[in-house]
C-alpha cells in the first residue's frame, strides 16, 4: 500500500510574512490542502463511488482573495466561533468588549480574528497517517479578549481517508474560547446542495433573533423544519414557510447534539444525490452550526472561475453554543490558567469503506 505523504509549497506573502499550502496525501486517493493563512482547509479531494475525484470544500483562488474580506472559507475561526451578543461579556466580574462585526454583535472573534492570522506549521508522518500542526499565539487583549492564548490546530489524514481536526488552547488568564473550522461542503462538486440529504443527531436547536443571537433555551425540533433526526433533503426543509428560515434565508442555526456521555460521537451525516459521496461528521463538541450559504451571491470564485452561489454549499461547524459567555445555562466556554481546552472533529467518508 502506498504510504501517506505531506509537503508544502509557497502560497504568497502577507505583510512580509510568507504563507504556505500544505498538502496531505493519504496514499489511497484522498488529499487535503491546508493553508497557514487562517489555518484554512483549502481543499479536500475525495473520490466518489465511480472513482471520480473532486474537492468537496469550496475555496478561493488566491491569497489576495483570502486576505480580502470573505465569509470565512475553510478558516479556523476564533477566539470565539459564532456570536457574542453586542460584543460584550462579563467574566469574574469584569466586562470585556469585542469589536462588533455582524449586525451589532461580535462574530467569529471579531474583524481581526484567527482567520486573518498566519499560523506557524510543522508536519509529521507515521506509517498510516500524515499531519500538519499549526500554532498561533494571541496576545492578551487581542480583539478585546482577556489573557494570552496559545492555540494549536492539527489536521491529520489517515490511509482510510479520514481527516481529523484536533484543537487545543491554553491561557495565562481566565478567558473564553470556542474554535471551529468554517469549511463550505459540496459533495457533488457541481450545482447547489439543495439535493443533498442532511441528518443531525439532535433533538433540540437554538432559535435566534434577527441578529443571530439565541432567543432562549433550546427548542424541540420535532414538528419543525429543523427536524433532521432522519435524513432530509435540504430543498424540502428550506422550502417550509417558517419565520426562523425566512429571517435567516435558510439554515444558520446551532443544533444541540444529543448527549451521549462525552467523547467522540456522530453529529451529522451529509449525503450527495445518489449517494456518490457520504460525509460523516464526528465530534466531541456539544453543537453543530448548520449554515446553508444563505448570503453568498456569486461575488467569490475559486481557481477554476466557478462562482460561489447562494445554497451552493453547506457548513457543518462543530462548536460550543453561540453567546455562551452570556448564557450560564449553556455549556461553559471559560478557560482558566493550568487548563487545556481540547476538542476533536473527524470527517469520515463512509462511501470509501463500502
Amino acid at each position: 500500500m502506498p504510504r501517506p505523504t505531506v509537503h508544502s509549497t509557497p502560497f504568497g506573502t502577507v505583510h512580509g510574512t510568507e504563507t504556505h499550502l500544505w498538502t496531505l496525501d493519504s496514499g489511497t486517493g484522498v488529499q487535503a490542502g491546508v493553508l497557514t493563512y487562517g489555518a484554512s482547509l483549502h481543499s479536500l479531494t475525495v473520490p466518489d463511488t465511480t472513482g471520480t475525484t473532486a474537492s468537496v470544500v469550496r475555496s478561493l483562488a488566491s491569497l489576495d482573495d483570502y486576505t480580502a474580506k470573505h465569509p470565512y472559507f475553510g478558516a479556523v475561526v476564533g477566539r470565539y466561533a459564532n456570536r457574542i451578543a453586542h460584543g460584550r461579556f462579563t467574566l469574574d466580574g469584569t466586562e470585556h468588549h469585542i469589536p462588533a462585526n455582524d449586525r451589532g454583535h461580535a462574530l467569529h472573534g471579531g474583524p481581526e480574528g484567527f482567520h486573518t492570522k498566519v499560523w506557524e506549521a510543522e508536519a509529521d508522518r507515521t506509517e498510516d497517517s500524515v499531519s500538519v500542526r499549526l500554532t498561533l499565539h494571541s496576545p492578551d487583549g487581542d480583539m478585546g479578549f482577556p489573557g494570552a492564548l496559545d492555540s494549536t490546530v492539527t489536521y491529520t489524514l489517515d490511509t482510510a481517508g479520514t481527516l481529523a481536526v484536533d484543537y487545543a488552547c491554553a491561557t495565562d488568564r481566565p478567558t473564553v474560547v470556542n474554535l471551529t473550522n468554517h469549511a463550505y461542503f459540496h459533495l457533488a462538486a457541481h450545482g447547489d446542495v439543495l439535493g443533498h440529504r442532511l441528518e443531525v443527531d439532535a433533538e433540540t436547536y437554538l432559535p435566534v433573533d434577527g441578529g443571530g443571537i439565541p432567543l432562549g433555551p433550546p427548542a424541540e425540533v420535532r414538528g419543525t423544519p429543523f427536524d433532521l433526526t432522519e435524513p432530509r433533503v435540504l430543498a424540502e426543509r428550506l422550502g417550509h414557510d417558517d419565520p426562523q428560515l425566512r429571517a435567516a434565508g435558510g439554515f444558520d442555526h446551532c443544533w444541540v447534539l444529543r448527549d451521549t456521555g462525552g467523547g467522540l460521537r456522530l453529529g451529522a451525516r451529509l449525503t450527495a444525490p445518489e449517494a456518490t459521496r457520504v460525509l460523516e461528521v464526528w465530534t466531541t463538541e456539544p453543537g453543530i452550526q448548520v449554515y446553508t450559504a444563505n448570503q453568498l451571491d456569486g461575488s467569490f470564485t475559486d481557481a477554476t472561475g466557478r462562482r460561489h452561489e447562494r445554497h451552493g454549499s453547506v457548513c457543518l461547524e462543530t462548536q460550543h453554543l453561540p453567546d455562551s459567555p452570556n448564557r450560564p445555562d449553556l455549556p461553559s466556554t471559560v478557560l482558566r490558567p493550568g487548563e487545556t481546552a481540547r476538542s476533536r472533529t473527524e470527517l469520515r467518508f463512509t462511501h470509501l469503506r463500502n
